[in-house]
């Protein structure tokens, strides 16, 4: 690999493979250690195209939900089947995967801005602004949409469309537009146990012995042509199981339980 290969977004390849090597090493026992990472669906993973393919989540902090998701595709992709055993399939790590993130979050502190340089597509959120929903919307900055774009046809991009951790909150239709306008494959992935398990920032650890679940779905079906947007949307709903039908099958103890999480960890 050339020292002066760049990526999509003009990164050096070379100083990007060595910070993904560093944050996977740093990390690897989070998910494999402190907390276990139950994973089902790798073999999906392997049999996807090298670009044009986004992934879906919900959404539970900051960061660590995208370094699993690296962790785990990365293990995947070098034939690890659901487990992330061995931590050298991080050593020659896939260099054109992206993660959408807030420009606000990636720009709060040194360490988030070193690791918007492994992959980050940083967008201005439209209806929220400081870590507060804002009643009169801002136009969408249209270097985003281009940028997600850029992305997509460089490799795969990981979204999350809630654009918040916090449950059961409305799909933006942003997503939406860009899955009908860009026809990626859409594959949903629902993660679990990593709001118990770290901070609001997923930077630390806050608790050891958790439980972590990771499941990724086949693609979803969508009509390109014929889905409407609120079409895609209810489909994105469903896919990362936050449609608001199933809060009628979680009982409210556990809902309960999610809201004291969420306020604690406003503070």
């Amino acid at each position: 690999m050339s020292w002066f290969k760049k990526d999509a977004f003009g990164n050096y390849l070379f100083l990007k493979k060595r910070l993904i090597r560093w944050f996977g090493i740093l990390t690897h026992r989070r998910y494999r250690g402190f907390n276990k990472l139950v994973i089902e669906g790798s073999d999906i993973i392997r049999n996807l195209p090298d670009e044009n393919v986004l992934f879906i989540s919900n959404h539970q902090t900051y960061f660590a939900d995208v370094v699993a998701m690296l962790h785990v595709f990365n293990a995947s992709l070098k034939g690890r089947e659901d487990n992330l055993n061995n931590i050298f399939y991080i050593w020659n790590p896939k260099l054109n995967i992206y993660f959408v993130s807030a420009k606000e979050t990636m720009r709060a502190g040194l360490l988030p801005k070193i690791l918007s340089y492994t992959g980050a597509i940083t967008v201005e959120r439209t209806w929220r602004e400081k870590g507060k929903d804002i009643t009169e919307k801002k136009e969408v900055n249209p270097n985003d949409t281009e940028n997600i774009k850029k992305a997509l046809a460089d490799g795969w991009v990981i979204t999350f469309p809630q654009g918040t951790t916090k449950s059961f909150k409305p799909v933006r239709k942003g997503t939406a537009h860009i899955i009908k306008q860009h026809k990626p494959i859409v594959v949903p992935v629902v993660i679990d146990g990593f709001r118990r398990s770290f901070d609001k920032k997923g930077l630390w650890l806050k608790k050891k012995g958790i439980l972590q679940s990771m499941v990724i779905k086949q693609p979803l079906a969508v009509d390109y042509e014929n889905d409407s947007i609120e079409t895609i949307v209810e489909k994105i709903e469903y896919a990362i199981e936050q449609h608001p039908s199933f809060l009628k099958v979680i009982p409210q103890e556990i809902l309960d339980y999610e809201e004291t999480l969420n306020k604690e960890r406003e503070y």
